[in-house]
């Protein structure tokens, strides 16, 4: 992993544009116009993960770093372990999380289901979800072992994620999920 300090430096040399969110994968710098949909989809997620997480315990755009080349995550939703930590530089830790979601852009996309995806699996995320808007459908990846997710599943937008079985312990309701 790069250090964060060189992180810390391309972070405040950034210009971000208002309305833009801004992130680093594998070294590239990433702007993203925020709509509407993808706003209203982060709210459906914070509001079903708030049944079980505390407020403090639930983030989203907030940088963290991650395993790999000068990656500094912005996720659209994170939630963190009760006892939850920040490191030196007073940024949530990668190891405290337990679950991550992350709405698809057309200009990000790939690095969701990409780079992003293998920095959150060496992170040993246990449940990053994908919610896109366009297909109508979420993507939920568990069991991260050696830098990769091995149990995917593809769940349509008005069926539940049932993540019961995880240490999220709970049931998201895609019903309200909008659409692109």
């Amino acid at each position: 992993m790069a250090s964060s300090s060189e992180l810390d430096n391309m972070f405040e040399q950034m210009h971000i544009p208002e309305g833009y969110k801004a992130e680093i994968v594998e070294g590239t710098i990433y702007m993203a116009p925020q709509r509407g949909t993808h706003w209203e989809t982060i709210l459906d997620i914070v509001e079903h993960l708030r049944t079980r997480y505390p407020k403090k315990r639930v983030l989203s755009d907030v940088r963290i770093d991650f395993p790999g080349h000068l990656n500094g995550f912005a996720s659209d939703v994170v939630a963190l372990a009760e006892g939850a930590t920040k490191n030196d530089k007073g940024h949530p830790r990668y190891q405290d999380i337990e679950f991550v979601a992350e709405v698809i852009s057309e200009s990000t996309g790939k690095n969701d289901y990409g780079p992003k995806k293998t920095a959150y699996a060496l992170a040993e995320v246990p449940v990053y979800m994908i919610a896109d808007p366009y297909l109508g459908r979420c993507r939920v990846f568990t069991d991260p072992q050696d830098g990769d997710y091995k149990i995917d599943v593809t769940v349509a937008y008005g069926t539940p994620v049932d993540l019961t079985h995880t240490v999220v312990g709970l049931t998201l309701s895609t019903e309200e999920f909008p659409r692109d």
